[in-house]
């Protein structure tokens, strides 16, 4: 389908995650609303990694079921025959070993006007160079985050020792607050490591592109994105452009289809800005311990409540498996529900995130910090409390609290337990106190200029022509 176009293609290069693969889709439609053809190129992952990659599959499937206008090509599995037993490095060999197919579908299109990867596909800028084609990145995390990244290999090449060893000792990089070291990604915590390694080299590798997409608008990092544009972050080296283009954010498909989550119905039935949404994203989870210290601190705030309860993995290094739906009964606290049953609603597995955000009385979230969260969270109003996870999250929450200041910090979060009483005073805190109204006004302005940058002429729009024009993509 796609050699029949005669008009130059954009290949967007996707990793395998849904919160990497729905900005992709987000950008994909930017893309086709200007009359620029586009496909997206996905990795299939081998038999040998059924069990990591076994929820991907379903995720792609349904993205590409709830948008038939974008072309998705499926790149062939690659020869994987002995799988790393480490599921992070698992991911990036896929990733890598896809790269001879992915050159092969870019030589078999007709013209093909730029290559958007994602960073974790990093190594397909091997592809773009012989074929000549431009490539571009783009980065669906934070510009806070993209500026710290940048920083690192000059940091490792100009220092010794590991985060690790650090404890919360306070890291410097260029246009980000001081960033506790125990806040930076598993990923470079030990330089010693092999993924660290790898993870440094793809971080200095993000100079080789022609320029850098990011999901997020100017005004909620303006000093990162400055420090970006002013090439502090890489010392030694250019920096290249970059394109603040967000927010890009889903809107739920069961409410594009006309259908109704009955959550949404209970929020309607509930006083504006009452209820406190807790969700941790499509992968997070919390022990059972902690799901009933949660129950306990909502239970003793007295506020209102829609809380996303998912199923804890077996093993919390394995989060990312496939889970069954949870045994609430077995979860909650005897009588919690009946206790509670006329100020909360307790949800398995999923809600329609955006919608509930969106809604009046939602008046605060319980987040864990995955950026798509945060953009969703910002650009609705509704103020954070941060209970970061895993990858990037815990750096999204020192700008969320530190910088953006559109958030507070569930503290704990970094400890055995997040305790009932921390719960019980961070949802009082933000509902009821002038520190919450404080808060809430920053997040009245954010959600504000979200609205302004995704205008016509707006900061978002103007730098997506920009790129176009840059890339040739339209004069």
């Amino acid at each position: 389908m796609e050699a029949a176009n005669p008009n130059p293609t954009v290949v967007l290069h996707a990793c395998l995650g849904v919160g990497h693969l729905i900005p992709m889709v987000e950008l994909a439609k930017l893309f086709l609303l200007r009359g620029v053809p586009v496909v997206i190129a996905v990795p299939t992952p081998p038999a040998s990694t059924a069990d990591f990659f076994s929820s991907t599959a379903s995720a792609v499937a349904g993205l590409e079921a709830a948008n038939p206008s974008i072309a998705f090509h499926h790149l062939p599995p690659p020869d994987y025959p002995d799988p790393d037993p480490h599921p992070f490095l698992q991911m990036l060999d896929l990733l890598r070993l896809t790269v001879p197919s992915l050159l092969a579908f870019l030589r078999s299109l007709p013209s093909v006007a730029a290559l958007v990867l994602d960073l974790f596909c990093i190594d397909s800028l091997d592809a773009a160079a012989q074929t000549g084609v431009p490539a571009y990145i783009y980065y669906t995390s934070s510009a806070g985050d993209l500026a710290a990244f940048l920083h690192l290999p000059h940091h490792f090449a100009t220092t010794e020792g590991s985060f690790r060893d650090m404890g919360k000792a306070p890291l410097r990089f260029p246009g980000v607050p001081p960033i506790p070291a125990s806040d930076m990604p598993h990923t470079v915590m030990d330089r010693a490591d092999p993924i660290c390694t790898i993870r440094i080299g793809h971080y200095g590798r993000i100079p080789e592109a022609r320029g850098v997409l990011v999901n997020t608008y100017e005004w909620l990092e303006a000093r990162a994105v400055g420090a970006l544009r002013e090439g502090v972050c890489v010392p030694g080296r250019p920096t290249p452009p970059v394109y603040c283009i967000g927010p890009l954010i889903v809107s739920d498909s069961a409410a594009a289809q006309g259908e109704r989550h009955a959550c949404l119905s209970w929020l309607d039935a509930q006083p504006e800005r009452s209820v406190v949404f807790l969700c941790f994203g499509s992968m997070g989870a919390v022990s059972a311990a902690e799901l009933k210290e949660i129950a306990h601190g909502l239970e003793n705030s007295g506020h209102r409540f829609l809380w996303v309860v998912r199923t804890p993995p077996a093993d919390p290094a394995k989060f990312f498996l496939p889970r069954p739906e949870p045994d609430l009964d077995a979860l909650l606290p005897e009588g919690f529900t009946e206790r509670t049953r006329d100020r909360g609603m307790v949800l398995k597995m999923w809600a329609p995130q955006v919608e509930v955000l969106r809604h009046a009385a939602t008046g605060a979230f319980v987040t864990h910090c995955g950026w798509n969260s945060v953009l969703e969270a910002a650009s609705a109003g509704v103020p954070m409390l941060c209970w970061p996870q895993y990858a990037e999250q815990r750096l999204n929450k020192v700008f969320v609290v530190d910088e953006m200041k559109v958030g507070v910090v569930m503290e704990g979060y970094d400890e055995e337990l997040v305790r009932a009483e921390e719960v019980e005073r961070k949802v009082r805190l933000v509902m009821e106190s002038e520190e919450g109204e404080k808060l809430r006004e920053r997040l009245a302005l954010a959600k504000e200029k979200a609205a302004e940058a995704l205008a016509d002429g707006g900061p978002s729009r103007m730098a997506l022509a920009e790129f176009l024009k840059h890339s040739k993509l339209s004069t």
